[in-house]
């Protein structure tokens, strides 16, 4: 259970042992239901939301017994996402496994994972929707154009438990990516810090020492003419890492209408593919008694058609 006090100047919420060790913004997102990301991470910037009386980065990890100032003001403008029926519908069709404690997704291209600046709402606003007396929460993310495995947890219990597992980067995870351009070996790792970068308001990342650690390792499956079909496994977890890295390699991913040149977009369109060729085929994590747990997305169809006509 989480305590509570309540004022006409703010809400106090002390942290239980049930969600301690969760991030500050993903603890406030369950106050802040509806509130878009980059409103929450403001109110957290200007010093809105206090921890123990004082300000907090949106990445600290609660103890148990810490105090969470949330501001009144913002609560009042965080509504229930209203999310459309058929879209209700199409997520609830991708679920692909359930258990008490874990909801596994196969995340269709083109929804974001949760609301924000330029969405009103995002898969978990249809999840919360889907199964209301539960608490669904992300365990990772996966970018609004990609498609396939995405992990939600179903409790506090598991979220913490997953998360440590994730910030070590100990989950095995797959994608299926088309690369524009030819792989020059059968297994190349790009080790390049990468730093996030904004042109005309819109979120890069970018190879720069000053940036952060981030290492992928790519593996060929197939050459086509020109083209080469690859695994792409990240061994850390940083933003766009996968993209940015081909990109490193002269190798921007088909489709990828942020880092790819326009006339190469155009070309992929014209060759059936309107949508970033990366999908999440495989993820593993470990269950509650240390055992490995396994979960596969096929290649859409829509994918798997532009590598037929290739």
């Amino acid at each position: 259970m989480v305590s509570e006090t309540i004022s006409s100047s703010a809400r106090t919420v002390t942290v239980s042992a049930e969600r301690a060790g969760q991030r500050l913004d993903n603890f406030l997102a369950r106050y802040m239901q509806g509130l878009p990301r980059p409103a929450l991470y403001r109110v957290i910037r200007t010093g809105q939301v206090r921890v123990n009386g004082g300000r907090a980065k949106p990445s600290r990890r609660l103890l148990e017994g810490d105090r969470v100032r949330i501001p009144p003001a913002r609560l009042a403008q965080a509504k229930q996402a209203n999310v459309p029926p058929a879209v209700l519908e199409k997520i609830a069709s991708a679920i692909i496994f359930e258990d008490a404690e874990l909801l596994v997704l196969d995340k269709p291209s083109g929804l974001a994972v949760h609301g924000g600046s330029s969405v009103k709402w995002g898969v978990i606003d249809a999840l919360r929707q889907i199964r209301p007396d539960s608490a669904p929460e992300l365990v990772h993310r996966l970018d609004r154009e990609t498609s396939g495995c995405l992990l939600i947890a179903k409790n506090a219990a598991v979220l913490r438990r997953l998360h440590e597992q994730f910030r070590n980067h100990e989950p095995g995870k797959r994608y299926f990516c088309l690369m524009d351009g030819r792989l020059p070996e059968d297994k190349v790792i790009v080790d390049e810090p990468l730093k996030k970068q904004e042109r005309s308001g819109e979120r890069y990342m970018v190879a720069d020492a000053a940036g952060k650690p981030a290492r992928t390792e790519f593996r060929l499956l197939e050459n086509y003419s020109g083209f080469s079909f690859v695994e792409a496994m990240p061994l850390t977890g940083r933003t766009h890492q996968i993209r940015a890295h081909s990109t490193c390699l002269g190798l921007p991913l088909a489709g990828d209408g942020r880092y790819a040149r326009p006339e190469r977009l155009a070309y992929w369109k014209s060759r059936g593919l309107e949508r970033l060729f990366l999908h999440a085929h495989s993820l593993t994590v470990r269950d509650a008694d240390d055992e490995p747990l396994q979960f596969t997305c096929r290649l859409p169809g829509a994918l798997r058609e532009v590598l037929d006509a290739l």
